[in-house]
């Protein structure tokens, strides 16, 4: 085993418990999540192993990409994971790693008390193969977060344009908040599913819940209704508010060939008529 790397083990097998118990108390100044808080120990339990097992196989302590690390890159990579879903800060998540300085200096310090230029190369490569690790856990964290983030934001496009059935061949997708290329597509397919699985006829965008309606709202708009008919159905947009009407005459948009109207209510009467319903009142 090279010198350095059996400095480090030694450090880690000198007083195991103690050196557990003092890196759990300094990372435990910056984590108020309590679930997380019952895993700390686990966790750096697992971490400590993964170090333990690399040092003994020769990693080289200044390549933390070496293929000798790779469990401790697991380890990390799943400590920032889970973290991540529980709702803990990439401070929190980072400072845990960095936390094992405390004892692991203090480790170096004594075994090399009477060598202080070794005792200074050992806490100098330590640090650095510290700072490597808290360096990948902060990027795995960085990508756990996006990942959630996506797949949430995901979720709420899905909830945000729903496709339901009005009536017997008429499906109507109300639209909620701004339109973008995203949304706009997830529309067109949910629709063009959902005309594909009930048979339906004719499809009504409602977009009484758009703010605004420019050119690309607009484009948006008209692929979509180009895509609904090419499924052979027609299509009614509602929704048609006033400062939106003189807003699409202003920007030239050309919506001929399009049904419009003003509401959900216009725009389902029209389509009964055309699915030749009558809708009547009792006689009382």
């Amino acid at each position: 085993m090279k010198p350095e790397n059996a400095r480090f083990d030694n450090v880690l097998n000198a007083a195991p418990e103690q050196f557990l118990k003092s890196w759990l108390a300094e990372a435990a100044l910056s984590l108020d999540n309590v679930s997380i808080a019952k895993t700390a120990p686990h966790d750096a339990q697992e971490l400590l192993a993964s170090l333990q097992e690399a040092l003994r196989a020769d990693a080289d302590v200044t390549r933390f990409d070496d293929a000798k690390w790779s469990r401790t890159r697991t380890v990390l990579s799943e400590l920032s994971q889970s973290r991540a879903a529980q709702g803990a800060s990439a401070g929190e998540t980072n400072y845990f790693v960095l936390a094992i300085k405390k004892p692991f200096f203090a480790g170096l310090r004594q075994a090399l008390d009477a060598n202080p230029q070794a005792a200074f190369d050992a806490v100098l490569a330590a640090s650095a193969l510290i700072d490597r690790m808290a360096q990948w856990t902060a990027t795995t964290y960085q990508r756990s977060r996006e990942n959630v983030i996506q797949r949430q934001q995901q979720e709420l496009l899905e909830l945000s344009t729903p496709v339901v059935k009005l009536w017997e061949g008429v499906l109507a997708a109300p639209m909620i908040g701004t339109l973008d290329s995203s949304r706009t597509q997830l529309v067109m397919e949910t629709l063009l599913q959902r005309i594909v699985e009930t048979g339906s006829e004719l499809a009504i965008i409602d977009i009484t819940g758009v703010p605004t309606v420019d050119t690309l709202v607009a484009q948006h708009l008209l692929k979509t209704v180009t895509a609904i008919r090419l499924m052979g159905a027609d299509c009614i947009i509602s929704g048609i508010r006033p400062q939106i009407a003189q807003t699409i005459v202003q920007l030239g948009i050309d919506l001929q060939g399009i049904v419009t109207k003003a509401t959900l209510a216009d725009a389902l009467s029209l389509a009964l008529k055309k699915g030749g319903w009558a809708v009547s009142r009792p006689v009382r």
